[in-house]
């Protein structure tokens, strides 16, 4: 297709007068600051609208025309500086550095290289400095693994310490907490430097340097090192699809013009965001983006990326103020920025070609078809989208729907409305939806209630009762029939309560609610742990029988009014009754394989703030009875969510059947509820 032949001609391009996409993609190799064979630094930049350019810094005692560089073709500029006469760099690890850029209008701008490694502020200063980084000893890291089931996380709030939170203290305190929660992968936030806290990483000043306000650089390789050990993969939330509109120690204005790195005039301005927008059609933005991504991947260890704002690189109209139909015409015509869509298949193509294990993920709102189709048949590449109507789905049914008007059909088909041959990470709730203005499913749930009602030294009320029991099989559901993948955001896995919101001018710069605090779910007479424990339990099921990699579901009853819903999925059987007050026993459900059914998983045990109603030990024998397009079926019975003239309450019970791993042919499986 078309698409696919501007892909061919642009690699081709690259393969030409590059040296091939490897060399060209790994320009952070040839850019910014290189040591040299003898201890020699060399430095090279674009900055095709300066008209001279300077290094100044602390090795310089801030002469800031003593060292000029060098003008070289299509805008590059080069500087040499030999090493001491001991033989060490000419600049030291930690000094302070700034490029002085000359405009052709005469005018001196300081500026930070764009290839920058790491970056700094003082608690004194507005703006951020350049910090060479050089340690005498290069970290190593092992090889990494692979899988999907993720952890959200932000490490400047995984404290519930009313401060930045740093990289020791994730690696520390969270990471054990990830593995025994059986999440196998996290997904990083806020990691490629940002000048504005509040703008939770997603307005990238440097987008080569790792946030300092967490640690350094080796403090985030020993994150990776550490989480590679315990088997998590490593994700990096990858903010391309725009840049900070800062000029000291941003991008923006690099050279003195508004075009180096962006659309000159509106075309370059978001007008939502207040932030540039890339040029991806120009060869250097190609060359920078690529580079950075194979950055963070040399360097740092990363497995993959999920890339921010897809939506707004896909369209010229950035997804402002439109509707998508689900209309072809959404998708293919002239408001489709074709640069941008190459960029991200060019994207793809390097990152599946030198690192075939790489993990890559959309997050695009718009449904574009062939997302996470192979770039040979035309599509852009993705290993997964980002399934973002589901939880979208949940508040608004939370928002606005009394628990007896709850649709069934509306739900099942919210989670399985994906496009086939096109693998989706499915969440119940994400970061988007902790942040202020905007409520949590727990306290959407359980709201004020969880400052005084959370404690199992006092019997439930009503309202947590419901909204422990909710919290359980929404997530369950979602995490079961929802996707090929499944996400969590930190705290979220517990119910954390309130909301997120960064130390800002509104809210007097406070730190209050920019942390998680995990002292709840440590505290053991309260009931966050008993969410915990469920969603830990749940996780590790998954890994045992491996529902979100064996394929679609199949449900075989979905009925509005008794509000039951039953599927098969991985050899498994999940029942959900969402009734608000109707508990139903001898209620058939059908099943593809015969035998005796136990439960594995059950929403009703003490231990996951339930009131062990339901005996454990039970065990389900099949008939060969058909039922419901099944060869067999058995009887259940099970119990309502919530409760009757607020006195009796009761629980929702999700039950799921799996078949034994002993390789025989006689079926013992085990029940989920």
């Amino acid at each position: 297709n078309f698409l696919y032949r501007l892909f061919e001609e642009r690699l081709a391009w690259l393969e030409k007068d590059e040296g091939g996409f490897d060399q060209f993609t790994q320009s952070y190799q040839s850019y910014g600051v290189q040591m040299q064979l003898g201890g020699g630094l060399l430095f090279r930049e674009w900055a095709p609208g300066a008209h001279a350019l300077f290094l100044t810094g602390d090795f310089n005692a801030w002469e800031k025309l003593s060292n000029p560089f060098t003008p070289k073709a299509f805008g590059k500029w080069e500087l040499s500086l030999p090493p001491k006469a001991d033989g060490s760099p000419a600049i030291q690890h930690l000094s302070k550095l700034k490029l002085v850029i000359k405009t052709k209008d005469g005018e001196y701008l300081f500026r930070i290289s764009p290839w920058a490694k790491y970056v700094t502020k003082t608690l004194d200063s507005v703006t951020y400095d350049w910090i060479h980084w050089d340690p005498p000893h290069p970290y190593k890291r092992p090889l990494r693994p692979r899988c999907l089931r993720i952890y959200e996380a932000h490490v400047g709030i995984a404290s519930p310490r009313e401060e930045i939170a740093s990289y020791k203290n994730f690696t520390l305190d969270v990471l054990p907490r990830v593995k025994d929660l059986g999440y196998n992968c996290i997904q990083l936030m806020a990691v490629l430097e940002h000048a504005y806290y509040a703008s939770f990483g997603y307005q990238v000043t440097n987008f080569f340097a790792a946030s300092s306000r967490f640690g350094t650089p080796d403090d985030l390789k020993a994150l990776v090192d550490e989480a590679h050990s315990l088997g998590i993969t490593v994700l990096l939330d990858m903010v391309h699809s725009h840049a900070s509109s800062n000029t000291e120690d941003g991008l923006n204005h690099f050279d003195g013009t508004d075009s180096c790195f962006f659309h000159a005039g509106s075309r370059g301005e978001h007008s939502h965001w207040g932030s540039r927008l890339f040029n991806y059609g120009s060869w250097e933005v190609s060359r920078f983006l690529l580079s950075n991504l194979r950055w963070w991947v040399d360097e740092y260890g990363f497995d993959g990326f999920r890339f921010d704002g897809i939506t707004s690189m896909l369209y010229h109209h950035h997804g402002i103020g439109v509707s998508f139909s689900g209309s072809y015409s959404d998708y293919f015509g002239m408001h489709v920025d074709e640069d941008a869509v190459v960029h991200l298949m060019l994207s793809n193509y390097t990152l599946h070609k030198l690192y075939p294990e790489c993990i890559t993920i959309a997050e695009d709102v718009s449904g574009m078809p062939g997302l996470c189709r192979p770039i040979q048949e035309g599509g852009l590449g993705f290993d997964y989208r980002l399934a973002m109507a589901v939880p979208d789905k949940w508040i608004q049914i939370l928002k606005e729907v009394k628990d007896e008007d709850w649709d069934m059909w509306n739900i099942v088909h919210t989670l399985t409305n994906r496009r086939r041959g096109e693998d989706s990470i499915c969440y119940a709730e994400s970061h988007d939806q902790a942040l202020v203005g905007d409520k949590s499913l727990a306290f959407w749930l359980m709201d004020k209630e969880m400052y005084t009602n959370m404690s199992t030294l006092i019997a439930m009320t009503p309202v947590i009762d419901r909204g422990m029991q909710l919290h359980k099989l929404i997530r369950l559901l979602t995490h079961s029939l929802g996707g090929e993948g499944y996400l969590n955001f930190m705290g979220n896995e517990f119910g954390h309560p309130e909301w997120l919101d960064f130390p800002r001018k509104g809210n007097n710069e406070s730190y209050r609610y920019a942390r998680r605090q995990f002292n709840l779910v440590d505290t053991e007479h309260l009931r966050y742990r008993q969410l915990y424990a469920f969603d830990r339990d749940m996780n590790h099921a998954e890994d045992e029988y491996g529902w979100l990699s064996s394929g679609l579901a199949v449900v075989s009853t979905l009925d509005q009014a008794d509000k039951v819903i039953v599927f098969e999925r991985a050899k498994l059987l999940f029942i959900f009754n969402f009734h608000p007050s109707i508990s139903y026993s001898h209620y058939r459900v059908a099943v593809q394989h015969a035998g005796k059914y136990k439960i594995l998983l059950n929403s009703d045990e003490v231990q996951y703030g339930g009131h062990g109603r339901i005996q454990q030990d039970t065990e389900f024998c099949s008939e060969p009875l058909a039922f419901r397009n099944r060869p067999n079926s058995f009887l259940v019975s099970f119990i309502s969510v919530t409760f009757t003239d607020c006195k009796v309450k009761f629980l929702l019970v999700n039950s799921s059947n799996a078949l034994p791993k002993n390789g025989n042919h006689t079926i013992f499986p085990s029940l989920l509820m």
